[in-house]
C-alpha cells in the first residue's frame, strides 16, 4: 500500500486517505526453545514478508497460538542452520507457498540479505520469473520437505484474505506499508503483528478444508503420489495418467495443438428431434466450425450460442451450457399438481464413457481405466468406504475440466465440446419430449429439468423419462419440492418434501462446514435464512432476523478493483466487509476512481469481527431486504403502481 512523504496512502488516480492507523492486534506469545523441541513432527504454517530493508519469516504451530519469527536485519542475527531443521523437522503449510514463500525461504537460506531477497521477490511477482530461472539467476537451490500449500486445494482463485472473510476469520487486513519503501521500526512490529494474522487465516483455512486433505493424503497413499497440494482436477490428471501410462507402456505426453485446428460436432445417433425448431438446430450444429485460437482455446460460432424456444419457454444455448430463462416464477404443490425434479446423474462422467471420449494424448486405454475407475466407486459406494467413494468421484468429475486446460496431459478441446453440446441437446431432446406431451417444464439447465404436472399423469411422465434413458445410456434422480420460488435458473429456493431447503445461486451455502462456503462471498445470509424458515415452517421474516445471534449472518463481503476501497478516507483493502448500520448514509468507495463499491450505501465496515452484534445493527434494512427477495423469486406479488396522467 503505498505512501507518500507525509504518511498518507497515495495511487496514480488519488484519493487523499489518512495516515495508517495502528489496528487493534492481539496479544501474541513465541514458542520457547523447549516447546520448539517438544513438539518436532508438529504441523507449522509459515508466511514471508519481504522489503528493501527487512526481511521476516513467520511460522506458527498449530493449535497453539504461538509463533516463531526469524528476521533478516542489521540489528539482528539470521540462523539458517536453525531455519533448515525447523524446515526439516516439521510439517509446514502454506499458501501459495510453493511458487513463492520457499523459493524465498531457500534463498535467505543462501543468502539473508534483504536487498537480495527483495530484488527476487519483484522477479518473481514483477518480471515473472519461474522457479527454475530464479533459482539460476540467485545461484541457490530448493530442497524436499514435508510441506502443503493451500491454494489449490481451496476452490477456485480467491485470495488469502478473501478465504479468511469467507470463514469469517476475526481480523482482516491489507499489506499495511508500501512494499518498496524502508520500513521504520514502528512499521516492522506492525509488520510483525500483521505477518501474525496472516497465519491466523492460513491455520483457519487448512483446519476448514482438514477432510480435503484426508482424502488426498489417502489416495496419495493408495497411488504413491504427494497430493496434498493439488486441486481436484490436478489429482485427477496424475493418477488417470499414471493409470494410463501403465496400459500403453509409456508416459503420457501434453499433446502440442496448433492455433487454428478445427473440429466438428459429431453428432451420436440417439438425438433425434420431432419439432422443425430444434431439427434445424440440430443441423446447424452439425455444420458449426469449432476453431483453436490463439490462446490455446476453443471458439464457438455465433450459429450454436442462439435462444431456443419450446412451448412457452425460451432456453439460452451456448458451449458453455443451457438455461431456461424463467424469472420471478412459483409454483406450489398440492393434491391435484406435483412439482417433480430430475437431475441426470453423473453426467458428463456417463457422456465420456458412452460417448467413447478419450484424449488423443492418452489413446483408447483412458475409456479403460476412467471406466474401471467408475466402477471401483459403484463398489466404494455399496462397500460404504467413503473415502475412496469420494476420491474416484473427485477423478470422474475433475477429468472433463482437463479437456480444455492448454497445460494439461489430458488436453483435447474437441471432446469439451463433444461432450457439452451432446448433453445439452440430449436435455433438449427430454425437453421436447415432455412438452409434446403437454408437460409444463418449470425450470431447465444442462444437467436436469422441473416439472410441474398434474398426479394423474405421472405414470405417462415416468415412461417419456424412462424412454429417454433408454435412447441416450443415462440415468435421472427424482427429487419431489412442496415449493418452487425462483428469481431465474441459477437463483432459487426449492422447498423438498421431507421440509428441507435446496438454495441456489447468491442464496445457496456448499461447504465443509454448515453455513460457510469457500467459492462465494456471503452477502447477508440472513435474508436466505429467513426465507428459508418461512417457506419451511411458516416463521415470519421479522422473527428470524431479529432473534438471529450470529452476526456473521449479516455481513457482506465484496472485492474491490485494485488498489482496494476506502471509508470516509480511512483504507480498507481490496477485501472489504461490512454490515448495514442504523444512521448510516454513506458508501464505501474504490481508492482508484473514488466510484462507488456495489451494494454499499448504508454500509458500515467491520474489518475487524465484534464478539457480539453491534448496537447499531440495522435491523430493518435487512427485514426490507428480505421482502425484496420475496418479490424477486415471486413469492409477493409488487403492489402495482398507480399511474397519473
Amino acid at each position: 500500500m503505498p505512501l507518500n512523504a507525509e504518511g498518507l496512502i497515495t495511487f496514480e488516480k488519488e484519493v487523499e486517505l489518512l495516515p495508517y492507523k495502528p489496528r487493534p492486534f492481539k496479544q501474541r506469545e513465541f514458542l520457547t526453545d523447549a516447546e520448539i523441541l517438544a513438539n518436532v513432527g508438529g504441523t507449522l504454517f509459515l508466511n514471508v514478508e519481504s522489503y528493501p530493508n527487512y526481511f521476516l519469516i513467520t511460522f506458527k504451530l498449530h493449535t497453539t497460538n504461538k509463533f516463531i519469527q526469524l528476521e533478516c536485519r542489521e540489528d539482528k542475527n539470521f540462523n539458517p542452520k536453525f531455519l533448515s531443521w525447523l524446515l526439516h523437522s516439521y510439517r509446514t503449510v502454506g499458501f501459495n507457498s510453493i511458487n513463492f514463500d520457499l523459493l524465498i525461504i531457500w534463498l535467505a537460506y543462501r543468502n539473508p540479505e534483504p536487498s537480495i531477497l527483495k530484488e527476487a521477490v519483484n522477479d518473481l511477482i514483477i518480471n515473472g520469473m519461474r522457479d527454475w530461472q530464479l533459482q539460476k539467476a540467485y545461484n541457490f537451490k530448493t530442497y524436499p520437505i514435508n510441506h502443503i500449500d493451500l491454494i489449490e486445494v481451496a476452490p477456485l482463485k480467491g485470495s488469502l484474505k478473501l478465504y479468511g472473510a469467507r470463514l469469517h476469520t476475526k481480523s482482516i487486513q491489507e499489506q499495511p506499508f508500501d512494499i518498496n519503501a524502508d520500513l521504520s521500526d514502528f512499521e516492522i512490529e506492525e509488520l510483525k503483528k500483521f505477518n501474525c494474522t496472516q497465519l491466523d487465516i492460513t491455520e483457519e483455512l487448512f483446519d476448514f478444508m482438514k477432510e480435503r486433505i484426508e482424502l488426498r493424503e489417502a489416495i496419495g497413499n493408495e497411488y504413491h503420489e504427494d497430493l496434498r497440494s493439488k486441486s481436484d482436477a490436478q489429482m485427477a490428471e496424475i493418477v488417470l495418467s499414471k493409470e494410463i501410462s501403465k496400459l500403453n507402456g509409456k508416459l503420457v505426453e501434453r499433446p502440442e495443438i496448433p492455433e487454428g485446428e478445427t473440429y466438428h460436432y459429431h453428432c451420436p445417433q440417439f438425438l433425434n428431434f420431432q419439432t422443425p425448431v430444434l431439427i434445424n438446430f440440430l443441423e446447424v450444429c452439425k455444420k458449426a466450425k469449432f476453431k483453436v485460437n490463439s490462446l490455446g482455446y476453443l471458439d464457438a460460432p455465433e450459429s450454436i450460442a442462439v435462444m431456443l424456444s419450446v412451448g412457452d419457454m425460451e432456453y439460452s444455448f451456448g458451449i458453455g451450457g443451457l438455461h431456461s430463462k424463467e424469472k420471478c416464477v412459483k409454483y406450489v404443490a398440492n393434491e391435484t399438481y406435483k412439482l417433480t425434479d430430475r437431475d441426470v446423474t453423473s453426467y458428463y462422467p456417463n457422456a465420456i464413457i458412452n460417448l467413447g471420449l478419450y484424449p488423443r494424448a492418452c489413446g483408447p486405454n483412458f475409456l479403460t481405466v476412467f471406466k474401471g475407475f467408475k466402477d471401483a466407486r459403484v463398489e466404494a459406494k455399496r462397500a460404504k468406504n467413503f473415502t475412496k467413494d469420494k476420491g474416484l468421484k473427485i477423478f470422474l468429475n475433475g477429468t472433463s475440466g482437463k479437456f480444455s486446460d492448454r497445460w494439461s496431459k489430458m488436453r483435447s478441446p474437441q471432446l469439451t465440446m463433444q461432450m457439452n453440446l451432446t448433453c445439452q441437446l440430449s436435455i433438449l431432446m427430454l425437453i421436447e419430449m415432455l412438452h409434446l406431451a403437454e408437460f409444463k417444464i418449470v425450470s431447465a439447465n444442462t444437467d436436469g429439468v422441473t416439472i410441474y404436472h398434474r398426479r394423474d399423469k405421472q405414470e405417462q411422465l415416468d415412461s417419456i423419462i424412462k424412454l429417454w434413458e433408454q435412447r441416450t445410456g443415462f440415468d435421472t434422480e427424482e427429487t419431489l419440492y412442496k415449493i418452487y420460488c425462483a428469481r431465474d435458473v441459477n437463483s432459487y429456493f426449492a422447498v423438498k418434501e421431507d421440509g428441507s431447503v435446496k438454495k441456489k445461486g447468491a442464496w445457496a451455502e456448499v461447504g465443509s462446514q454448515s453455513g460457510t462456503k469457500l467459492d462465494m462471498n456471503p452477502q447477508t445470509l440472513i435474508c436466505a435464512d429467513a426465507i428459508e424458515a418461512l417457506l419451511s415452517k411458516g416463521i415470519a421474516i421479522e422473527e428470524t432476523i431479529k432473534n438471529c445471534k450470529d452476526f456473521t449472518r449479516f455481513i457482506t463481503v465484496r472485492q474491490a478493483k485494485a488498489p482496494g476501497a476506502h471509508w470516509k478516507r480511512e483504507y480498507l483493502g481490496r477485501v472489504v466487509r461490512w454490515y448495514y448500520a442504523k444512521g448510516e448514509i454513506g458508501a464505501i468507495h474504490t481508492v482508484a476512481t473514488n466510484n462507488k463499491v456495489a451494494d454499499s450505501d448504508g454500509a458500515k465496515p467491520c474489518m475487524e469481527l465484534p464478539d457480539g452484534i453491534p448496537e447499531d445493527l440495522d435491523y430493518d434494512w435487512y427485514i426490507k431486504r428480505t421482502r425484496e427477495i420475496l418479490y424477486d423469486i415471486g413469492y409477493l406479488s409488487r403492489p402495482k403502481q398507480i399511474e397519473f396522467f
